[in-house]
């Protein structure tokens, strides 16, 4: 590993494939390079794992889910909340190599450890209260049983660059879909993203430190071999649900790689928030919440403001506001202490950044603020942009941006800007800000998104559903809901309750 970085504990920093309870090479031999996306230095090298791997991992969760499957919740919470303080005693280390492989500044990636966490914290709490049913039925001595059971193997994925996202939250990515799948009672391989598999196998190596018996977690990593392990997870009739976080594009595929084997699909897809600010809003708070909502990650998350609506009579105030802040940022190596915001993630993705800044100004658009690569830092840098005098017609307004760049536009009325709010054919997250009341629930009610924020930057919380509508997928993360995902309905009729009951006495 060629570093100049040392964790507390090397240990965590791991190159290999987990499966059944070992850490592990791929079959082939073959590896490939991680970098660090500041620098552009190798952290070091991973499995390029193959079908022969996955399958490898497919068997070992199915031999290891009977006996998994058949703890009591109360069993599963102890050992998930076990892994939640491990994560915590280790949460240095962890926010070091996500600054690391991701690029994020390191608070931003402290703060990502602890959201993280949050998720083996909470789905701890719900692993012993998964409920059923008792129905009454319409024959008077019969009684109908509703159980809950854990849907299977699970399959899930984080593909990296071959979609918008999945490295942006290397730690929460996994906790988010594991803390429910193991709660609910199921086995899982994970497919780690290819940019940010050492996060991943750090915590792999916690949850194992926890006790999480081997075989109930599984994970192979790989780059160039990402769509084939894609293909082996859908295809196999095993997997009984597949959990994919990416491009909408990638989602479509999985689903059609899915259909033989009808298997239940968790897919968070793309996105293209609207960020609306009302004329009656309180302005400090909409200002402070839109640079959140829009800058955080370096604009590398899936519901970052996309498109920033703000009414007409407070546009210029706003703009003026948003710029003085947007201008105390410092861009660099997120291990610099003076550092706001790092890197993106690849060379291609600020080229596809510095694309799309381009063409809104061809397109008439003006550069209030920043609107360049920063290749005296790196390849992998971009300024954070502010863009007025927008259009619609502006490829920035109707692509997931996933970078630094906040496109402003000016509207009349609330009809006007719910029109164009829900001219998209996604519908992840959106953000309201307006005093009155009513119109925020009137306005809520009519924005085609899964989820609405009122008066707030921040959508994600473990105790609150994630997921979108249209073609941002289907499916909930966290919640009581998130683990729904990852149970089975089985319904029981018994007959002749009287009957039986009599015999007995």
């Amino acid at each position: 590993m060629a570093t100049n970085i040392v964790l507390k504990d090397p240990s965590l920093l791991i190159g290999q494939n987990y499966i059944d309870g070992k850490w592990v090479d791929a079959a082939s031999g073959k590896r490939f390079n991680v970098t660090d996306p500041a620098s552009g230095k190798l952290i070091g090298s991973c499995p390029e794992s193959d079908t022969s791997d996955a399958q490898r991992a497919i068997e070992s969760a199915a031999a290891a889910l009977p006996a998994w499957r058949s703890r009591t919740g109360r069993n599963r919470s102890r050992l998930l909340r076990r892994w939640y303080e491990l994560v915590m005693e280790n949460q240095e280390d962890l926010a070091t190599l996500i600054t690391w492989e991701n690029g994020k500044a390191k608070p931003d990636a402290a703060g990502e450890v602890l959201f993280a966490s949050s998720f083996l914290e909470w789905f701890a709490e719900e692993a012993a209260r998964i409920y059923g049913d008792v129905i009454p039925h319409s024959q008077p001595s019969f009684r109908v049983s509703v159980l809950k059971e854990p849907i299977g193997v699970c399959g899930l994925i984080t593909p990296g660059r071959l979609t918008l996202r999945s490295w942006n939250f290397p730690a929460a990515m996994i906790t988010r879909k594991l803390g429910p799948a193991l709660a609910a009672g199921c086995t899982v391989v994970v497919k780690t993203a290819g940019e940010t598999p050492f996060t991943a196998n750090a915590l792999l190596k916690l949850g194992e430190r926890a006790g999480i018996p081997p075989g109930v977690i599984n994970s192979v990593t790989a780059l160039e071999n990402t769509p084939e392990i894609g293909q082996a997870l859908c295809s196999s009739n095993t997997v009984r649900k597949i959990s994919f976080t990416g491009s909408t594009r990638v989602g479509r595929l999985l689903m059609q790689q899915s259909s033989n084997s009808l298997k239940k699909l968790g897919l968070e897809l793309g996105g293209n928030a609207p960020f609306i600010v009302f004329e009656d809003a309180d302005l400090s708070l909409a200002v402070a919440a839109a640079i959140g909502s829009k800058f955080k990650s370096s604009g590398q998350t899936c519901v970052c403001s996309n498109r920033i609506f703000v009414q007409e009579s407070i546009y210029d105030d706003f703009i003026k506001m948003f710029k003085s802040a947007v201008s105390q940022f410092q861009v660099g190596n997120g291990f610099d202490a003076k550092t706001t915001h790092g890197p993106l993630v690849t060379p291609a993705a600020a080229e596809r950044v510095a694309g799309l800044v381009d063409d809104a100004v061809k397109r008439g658009a003006k550069v209030e603020l920043g609107g360049k690569r920063r290749p005296d830092l790196g390849p992998n840098f971009f300024e954070p942009t502010i863009l007025t005098n927008m259009s619609p017609d502006m490829s920035v307004a109707n692509e997931e941006i996933f970078g630094p760049v906040a496109p402003i536009f000016s509207f009349k009325t609330e009809d006007e800007v719910v029109a164009a709010s829900n001219a998209c054919d996604v519908g992840l997250a959106s953000y309201i800000f307006t005093q009155d009341i009513t119109r925020a629930n009137r306005v809520s009610e009519l924005l085609q998104f899964g989820m609405v924020a009122i008066n707030t930057g921040a959508v994600s919380d473990a105790s609150s559903p994630f997921g979108g509508i249209k073609q941002s997928g289907m499916g909930r993360e966290g919640s009581k809901y998130g683990i729904d995902d990852y149970l089975q309905t089985k319904t029981v009729v018994t007959g002749n309750v009287n009957v039986v009951h009599k015999s007995l006495l």
